[in-house]
This record gives C-alpha cells, structure tokens and sequence, in this order.
C-alpha cells in the first residue's frame, strides 16, 4: 500500500462534523487543521449546512477537490458505508477515531472494514486511535490545541498504539526539545500496524530514529517485527507494556491486541540490538541521543565535571546501567593535567571523572574534552557543565561542538533545565549534540548507544 497520501495529505476531509456541537471530536479536529495547519480541511456531515460560514458537504464525494486524507469520526456501526464511500471516491487514506470495534467485543465490525480495505488496496490508521500529527503540516488528534504540548519538526518518528501515551511522549519530547518527524497513534492497527510504520520510516527521508509504544502484538507478529526492526537500517526503540500479569490484562482491554512473553521479547530485542527503553523517560532520551550519534559503544565513559559530588553521582550511575568509568593511568592524568590551566593544575583531579573544580574556565572543559576526545581508551564524554562556576560562559557548548566535529567522539552534556542557560543549551542543541537535564539522563543517553547494535 502506498502511505504517502496517508501521511502527508495536501487535502483532508473530516467526517463526522456536528452542525451543533464545537466539542464533537470531528469538530475539534476540523477546526484545528482548517485554521492552524497547512492542510486544506473540509467537514462532511450528510445533513450538510454551515460550520462557522463554512460549507458542510453531505458526502465526500460533493467535495470539490481531490481528497487524500478521510478522518472518519462517527458512529462504529456506519464506519464501513463511510469507508465505501471515501474508496469509492478515490480517496488516498484514512483514520478512523471512531472506537466500538475489537476493542470492545464487536470483532465483526473490524473485520468487515479490514476486508473491505485490503481488497480495495485502501490504507487506514486506527480504529479506536488518535491518529497522525505532522508539525506544521496536520493535526487529527481530537485534543484541543490550546490542551497540545507540540514539539518542534525534527527527525524522530513516534508510533504507539496508545494515543494517551503517544500525547505524554510528544510533551516530553516538546519540554527536552526533542524534534519529531510524524507521531502516529495507531490504536488497534486493524490494517497499519507496527511492521508497516517501520517499512515507511525505513524509506522516510525526514526520519533518523523511529520510536515505539507497545502493547502486544497478533501470533508470530512478535518476531517479523524483531526482524524487521533489525534490518531497518536506522535506530529503533521500543517502550513494550504488559510485562506483568495484569499489565497484560489492561492490554487486552485496551486494544485487545495479545501481550504475549515479555522476557521472550525483551531478550530478542536485545539479540538483534533494538533498544528498549524501561520507562516514558528513557524513550524520548534514548531518542535524543540516537538521532545525534548513530554509534554502538561497548561502555567506557570519561567523564569531565566541575563538582566532585556531579562526578560520584555520575560514575556511581555508570555503573549501575552497565557502563564503566575507567581510571586514567599516570601518563593519561599527566596528559590531561599538562592541558589545563595552571592555575588549576595542582587543585584538579585527573583520574576519571575529571574534576576541574569551580575554579575551571570555558578553556579548560575544552582542553580536556579535546585530550578525552584522542584517547582511545574512551567512547563517550560526558560532560557535567554547572553555568553557576563563574568561569563558564554561554559560549562553552557552541565550543565543545566544535571539539567534537574535530575529534568525532560523542559528547553527551548534563545543564541543569532553568531557562537562564538556555543559550549555553542552545550552543548544543543547534548543533545535534544531546543535552540532558539530569546526570541520569546524561547517563542514559550514553547506554543508549550501548545498546544500539546496528546490522
């Protein structure tokens, strides 16, 4: 099936619009992509009429233009008369909100609109889902705007079967200025489903990373996903639910899908080097970090701060996910010390982690980032920047940036999020260097890479 009308429509019909109610789904959705996105929208009710002054059409196909996009929010039981007649139209795709289908016991349902697509070659999202948002481009979540936590356009693509879990990730992704190419909420992906998403991102030349929320999975689903997502070509990471007895019950109550063996699972992702995030919060570091260095590293960190205590916590942290913070030998410290400011040298520890102390300038980070960079003894830096040291100045990431386009090393900071260092952040977000707002975080991205294996 070809997706590309699916996903990047230039025109979109919205079905299921109220001709009294602003609050209906259908009317939120409409209201969203005629006034705020580039997507020509146009509502559809078969009583047809006015919506604020705009013209209602009673059938898609009264609308005078070619429609690419259907957003189908009615009534479970008319959704298939609905999809006849989008396929019947020419219609290139559609979302189906509506919910009252295997999720809920009315498998007959589902399985009449799956048949009728396939045999038509009709591609859909949904149902039961919130479906697509496209930065700057389209919106069919039925969230008010005024409700949305919108991330920047960016090049990591977020797929979930919950659309709820899909909103927080996005929110997060906004709050650590992540940027996202497409997020699509899947739903009960009676027709698109995960194997799918990955063969379109696969070929998507706006997407680095793809991202997954999962729940479960039809039988032998599992496995062709694992082997799909390996051979992807491009970092994948997957959040799985339903690890637990009952985490497997809501599951099936949710989008009916079958949790199957996680510790099966879990350990195949592993095999084939898929990267599994153990929490909302690592899915959308793991990403930040992946879409920066597409790198497998085996552990060993170096890391530069300028607090002793930043530095414990750091190694202490390591440690904890698997990495390791390798002790310098004496020609290593001799090295870094003969880097530095004199005026530090005798007061700075040099044995990993490297603490400059707050005596420490801009000149200094940089200096022993540049000797970190050439020793082959270490992967990844991390570097832990305190902006209250009042040697450093905003200029220090834009600086650091180019130590690493000099050496190719990855370079992961730790700011701390208060909106006065924001232009020191910038110095590395502009740049495509990974900035976290905790030690575990910073911690986090360089597991990452460890566990990215690429085929």
């Amino acid at each position: 099936m070809d997706l590309k009308r699916l996903f990047k429509p230039q025109t979109m019909a919205v079905i299921g619009v109220s001709l009294s109610n602003e609050s209906n789904p259908a009317n939120v959705i409409y209201n969203k992509n005629h006034l705020r996105y580039q997507v020509k929208a146009y509502p559809v009710n078969e009583k047809g009429g006015l919506v604020r002054g705009e013209t209602v059409y009673p059938k898609i196909s009264d609308i005078p233009a070619k429609i690419d996009l259907a957003i189908i929010a009615t009534k479970a039981d008319i959704v298939s008369s609905v999809m006849a007649e989008c396929i019947e139209s020419g219609v290139g795709g559609a979302v189906v909100i509506s919910g009252g289908f295997s999720e809920a016991g009315f498998t007959n349902l589902q399985n009449r609109i799956v048949s009728m697509a396939k045999e038509a070659n009709f591609p859909f999202i949904g149902p039961n889902c919130l479906g697509i948002f496209a930065p700057s481009h389209m919106d069919t979540f039925f969230i008010p705007g005024e409700r949305m936590v919108i991330p920047n356009q960016g090049r990591v693509a977020m797929v979930s079967q919950s659309g709820g879990i899909l909103v927080d990730h996005m929110a997060k992704c906004a709050l650590e200025g992540v940027g996202v190419s497409l997020a699509v909420s899947i739903g009960n992906k009676a027709l698109i489903n995960e194997i799918d998403m990955l063969r379109y991102f696969r070929e998507d030349a706006g997407t680095d990373v793809i991202t997954f929320y999962l729940e479960g999975f039809d039988e032998n689903e599992g496995r062709t996903f694992v082997l799909a997502a390996s051979a992807c070509g491009k970092p994948v990471i997957v959040l799985k639910s339903g690890k637990t007895p009952a985490g497997s019950s809501a599951v099936k109550s949710h989008t009916a899908s079958i949790a199957g063996d996680y510790e099966v699972f879990s350990s195949a992702m592993s095999q084939y080097g898929i990267v599994e995030a153990t929490d909302e919060y690592e899915i959308v570091t793991f990403a930040e970090s992946l879409c920066c260095y597409k790198k497998t590293i085996k552990g060993s960190i170096g890391i530069i701060t300028g607090s002793g205590g930043h530095g414990a916590l750091a190694t202490d942290t390591c440690l904890s996910h698997g990495l390791f913070v390798p002790t310098f030998s004496e020609a290593e410290q001799a090295e870094l010390r003969n880097s530095v400011s004199p005026s530090i040298r005798n007061i700075a520890s040099f044995s990993n982690p490297v603490d400059l102390t707050g005596s420490s300038t801009d000149d200094d980070f940089v200096a022993a980032a540049l000797t970190l960079s050439r020793n082959n003894n270490i992967e990844c830096i991390i570097m832990l920047l305190l902006p209250y040291i009042p040697g450093i100045t905003m200029d220090l990431g834009a600086r650091l940036n180019l130590v690493y386009q000099q050496e190719g090393k990855p370079i992961i900071a730790y700011v701390p999020h208060v909106d006065k260092y924001n232009m020191l952040i910038e110095g590395f977000t502009l740049n495509n260097m990974p900035v976290a707002h905790s030690v575990e975080d910073a911690v986090h991205m360089a597991e990452a890479m460890k566990r990215y294996r690429p085929c």
